[in-house]
């Protein structure tokens, strides 16, 4: 039996082979640049701490791709940034550059043109620069205040041309730098759905349990209520639930898991029990202040649906996990 071929001609064995050499090139790459991160680093993190200013990212081609993500994720932990194209910035946009702001420029070769051209605006601006370059000897670093050393053994790309490892270990040099910002300014998942009030961890982290209790047609059951008024209840309210209350004063809550073990225990007289044989006296509970998030820990800690949400004692609402999650 053949070996399958793609449509290339070339074995599909021999794709995936290819694939894997890629990645081996590139994890190569990265795991080089642990032992080529320096002082600089750790310096140019101190600058850009020290700095009133933003963090303005720059490159030319790929390296400005890689530029866009960089200033993308210090934007988004903590650290201001954007970044500019260095064309459109010899053509005007320079005039958004303070001299407090710190200048962060890509280049595998430290050669590109469009970005050396900018190093004298730079200079004569008072901004202080740092380079990403694969060469510690080019224009671009032997300028920079800073220089964080990109160098790969080689590209994945078999004809050295198309930037691949070199892109690769440009981002995770700008992963590198953010994070330890990041960590340096003491950034905590509340400021970072700050940031990203979109995404479900923003949801989670800045919606409080009021905006998604239910209020109304709660499933409340008085503690002398016999346990077929009980099981339709719980079904009725579709929240696994029944709180058990008197005069909207919490007294317990009874789960579905609450019911199963009493039929369990009592399998001949269950149909006798009342809400008050099956509660769970106590239940926890949470503040409707509370963030969405530290609802999900508690339910996520007890291994429990759902919460309810009292006034002192008085029931005012049940916040369900699906309610925190979708």
């Amino acid at each position: 039996m053949g070996t399958a071929q793609g449509t290339g001609g070339i074995s599909k064995d021999a794709y995936l082979e290819r694939a894997r050499r890629v990645l081996r090139i590139e994890a190569t790459a990265i795991a080089a640049l642990i032992e080529q991160v320096d002082t600089d680093l750790a310096a140019a993190v101190d600058a850009i701490l020290a700095s009133r200013g933003r963090v303005i990212v720059c490159g030319m081609g790929k390296s400005g791709l890689i530029g866009n993500k960089i200033a993308a994720t210090l934007a988004g932990t903590g650290t201001p940034a954007f970044s500019v194209h260095p064309g459109e910035a010899s053509h005007g946009d320079l005039g958004m550059v303070r001299s407090e702001d710190i200048f962060l420029a890509l280049s595998n070769s430290g050669e590109t043109d469009e970005v050396i051209r900018l190093i004298p605006f730079l200079q004569d601006n008072g901004n202080r620069l740092i380079a990403i370059t694969g060469r510690p000897a080019s224009t671009l670093a032997r300028h920079a205040d800073f220089h964080l050393n990109a160098a790969v053994p080689e590209e994945a790309c078999p004809l050295q041309l198309a930037p691949t490892a070199s892109t690769t270990a440009a981002l995770a040099l700008g992963d590198a730098l953010a994070i330890v910002l990041m960590e340096a300014r003491g950034f905590r998942p509340e400021h970072f759905a700050r940031f990203h009030p979109g995404g479900d961890l923003g949801r989670r982290l800045l919606t409080r349990v009021e905006h998604v209790m239910h209020t109304e047609q709660l499933p409340i059951v008085r503690p002398d209520d016999p346990a077929a008024h009980v099981v339709q209840t719980i079904s009725a309210g579709r929240m696994g639930v029944a709180v058990v209350c008197v005069d909207r004063e919490l007294t317990g809550i009874i789960t579905d898991g609450d019911l199963r073990r009493a039929m369990e225990r009592h399998r001949r007289d269950f149909s006798e029990l009342l809400a008050s044989n099956m509660m769970t006296a106590n239940p926890i509970r949470i503040d409707r202040q509370a963030r969405l998030q530290e609802a999900i820990d508690l339910m996520t800690e007890h291994s429990i649906t759902s919460l309810v949400i009292v006034a002192g004692r008085r029931l005012i609402g049940l916040v369900h996990l699906f309610d925190c999650t979708v």
